[in-house]
């Protein structure tokens, strides 16, 4: 029989991919693995476009901030890419996204023995040791669950994906099928709406680009540096330990940090923009602000109609990106039966520990511990890439603090297959 793991991950994103380094890392040995559906890594692959940049520093990369030594750094990825030098000659804290999911790649490879891909977590049960369940074609067991199931496209009620109809998480997926389109319509006010924006007016230069959102224009994010302090390590232990209402104001104040929010220089490329086709008397980029869509149909008709005055604008669009943001993906969805036993609060969500432990009934011996849908309890950097790296190291702390750890000696580079 396969030796039980102390704990095995579900879903291997960057979050999980950092907590594998930290197994890797880690003095002791730990059994661990890792179970990703996907076929391979691959992490927000539709919207690696090739200017958009990172709007986290390079410095809070998988490492750093919990092991600055670590070879699993951004600057050691640099190195062994050749790029170092130059990336220093840059003087930009900002990487390019597909850099950056490059260095994730580089980073997977190296732990690839800890993970199995095209291998879906189902059929969880609790047992003695902690946990039994399917991931691919076998049985698997575990003492404890590192939940990191990711983010789920937020669509509008009503609106469903198509031909016509895409969520912006597939827009490279689906532009290379589009041949000279006449109007594309994107719904959104964040960075991810305003670069696809920019992305179809540079790739097609005879389309007429509309852009449509409530808001009376793009919002800059706040990155000034007390701001900033709210993706601290520490800001989780002041978030943690605050009042309900404090916590609500807390994510009040600061949504601007992370929430519908775009670069300002985005902002000013596209204020240029739509300025020099008023100037040129060609107007192929349209901002139609304090506004929503209606009428939307699957054949990409549809109406922008203004929230001020109530006037309507018909469009036949080739095709309508809604950059609408995501969700959390329900943690708990793979538990199954499982889910009941877990405690929720007076607002029916979940309980859970400083250590990201979800608090469950006497019945559950094993540990469940979340990367990702705790922003009731920890704050704004529940899944962001700030707190990644220190986030992990606590985990990997409390699993190895409950009981029982690697009772017999193991190589950290031991997997179980």
């Amino acid at each position: 029989m396969e030796p039980v793991l102390d704990l095995a991950g579900v879903g291997f994103g960057p979050s999980n991919l950092a907590l594998a380094i930290a197994v890797e890392e880690h003095p002791l040995p730990v059994r661990a693995r890792f179970f990703e559906r996907q076929p391979r890594f691959g992490w927000h692959r539709g919207m690696l476009l090739e200017d958009a940049t990172m709007q986290v520093s390079f410095l809070k990369d998988l490492v750093t901030l919990r092991n600055p030594t670590s070879s699993f750094s951004f600057l050691c990825y640099l190195r062994d890419r050749g790029r170092l030098v130059d990336f220093v000659n840059h003087k930009n804290l900002f990487p390019l996204r597909r850099e950056f999911h490059d260095y994730f790649e580089w980073a997977a490879e190296r732990v690839a023995h800890h993970v199995s891909y095209g291998a879906e977590v189902s059929e969880v049960r609790a047992d003695e040791d902690g946990f039994e369940f399917t991931a691919g074609e076998g049985k698997v067991r575990a003492r404890n669950l590192v939940l990191a199931t990711g983010l789920e496209a937020n669509l509008p009620v009503g609106i469903e994906p198509g031909e016509r109809i895409w969520h912006n998480k597939d827009l490279l997926h689906r532009v290379e099928g589009l041949c000279n389109p006449r109007h594309v319509v994107v719904v959104g006010a964040g960075q991810s709406a305003a670069e696809a924006v920019a992305f179809f007016h540079d790739r097609f230069p005879e389309v007429e680009v509309h852009g449509v959102f409530a808001r009376y224009g793009y919002s800059p994010a706040d990155d000034s540096a007390f701001a900033n302090r709210i993706f601290d390590p520490a800001a989780v232990d002041d978030f943690y330990g605050a009042p309900e209402e404090v916590k609500r104001r807390l994510m009040g104040y600061h949504a601007n940090t992370n929430y519908g929010v775009v670069d300002q220089d985005l902002i000013e490329e596209l204020y240029r923009r739509v300025y020099r086709e008023k100037v040129l008397g060609r107007q192929r980029l349209s901002l139609h602000n304090t506004s929503r869509l209606v009428d939307v149909n699957a054949d990409g008709k549809c109406v922008i109609e203004s929230l001020a005055d109530g006037g309507r604008v018909p469009v036949d669009a080739d095709v309508i990106v809604y950059a609408t943001g995501y969700r959390p993906a329900n943690p708990l969805r793979v538990l199954g039966d499982l889910a009941e036993r877990c405690e929720r609060d007076e607002l029916g969500r979940l309980r859970v520990t400083r250590d990201y432990r979800v608090v469950t009934d006497d019945s559950v011996r094993g540990g469940i511990y979340l990367q990702g849908g705790t922003e009731h309890t920890h704050g704004i950097t529940s899944s962001l890439l700030s707190n990644t790296a220190v986030r992990v190291g606590e985990i990997l702390d409390s699993v190895l603090r409950r009981p029982v750890v690697a009772a017999e000696p193991v190589s950290k580079l031991q997997a179980v297959k």
